[in-house]
């Protein structure tokens, strides 16, 4: 990793010198894989732990509000874009939105935890013009729960990367610890993105399964009583 970093001082003198101001960008405009690059760098004394934390966090909040703003000025329209062709998307969009007005709150914490849900349910708050206090303080809550998650991952495998440079040496090293980290954090949201897909659609099994059972009780009792009739 000395190397590396030598090779940037060498080469791209700018990028070291305004690494802060490239992580709070990476973490407005691209999310995920600066979450855990600052945590990595972090944890191997390249950069301030708690400032770092907490410029990644700030981040990543603004970028929810720029998302918010994209609903509120533009509506939900902007979200049809992405599904127009993809009859599975719209569903569940469509299901995203109705979970919204029922539980916006845990919505827009929950969802920060997924990957396309987090920018659909930011933009249907504010196409609602769901109230800014609120969306501010929930919207934070979700993004103090990620940047940690995230954050904390890239730290871990940045001091297990220190613990293993003391026998092996290298580049590849790096990358290897690093790329490791990204890949769990992308799995981790998978994961979860797909659990929270999941509970949006158990409502209306539920509902199906109770509507076949009242119905097959129902006839059932209708039989039984035309049965006592015809006796």
């Amino acid at each position: 990793m000395e190397n590396f970093l030598q090779f940037l001082e060498t080469n791209l003198p700018w990028l070291i010198q305004y690494k802060y101001l490239f992580l709070f960008l990476g973490a407005i405009l691209e999310g995920l894989n600066t979450l855990v690059f600052g945590g990595f760098l972090a944890s191997v004394h390249k950069l301030n732990v708690w400032g770092t934390f907490l410029l990644l966090l700030l981040g990543h909040s603004i970028s929810g509000y720029m998302w918010y703003a994209v609903g509120y000025f533009a509506g939900g329209k902007s979200i049809d874009r992405w599904v127009r062709k993809d009859e599975k998307g719209k569903k569940i969009i469509t299901k995203v939105e109705e979970y919204f007005h029922r539980y916006s709150a845990r919505a827009l914490v929950f969802t920060k935890l997924t990957f396309s849900l987090t920018i659909a349910t930011l933009i249907t708050a504010g196409s609602l013009k769901y109230s800014l206090k609120k969306f501010s303080l929930f919207s934070f809550i979700g993004s103090v729960c990620w940047v940690s998650l995230t954050f904390f991952i890239g730290y871990f495998f940045g001091q297990s990367y220190k613990f293993f440079l003391e026998y092996i040496k290298g580049f590849l090293l790096f990358v290897l610890f690093l790329g490791s980290a990204i890949a769990l954090v992308y799995i981790i949201k998978l994961v979860l993105g797909s659990a929270f897909v999941r509970s949006l659609f158990i409502t209306d099994k539920i509902k199906e399964l109770s509507y076949k059972l009242r119905n097959g009780l129902e006839e059932f009792l209708s039989t039984g009583n035309d049965d006592d009739n015809q006796s």
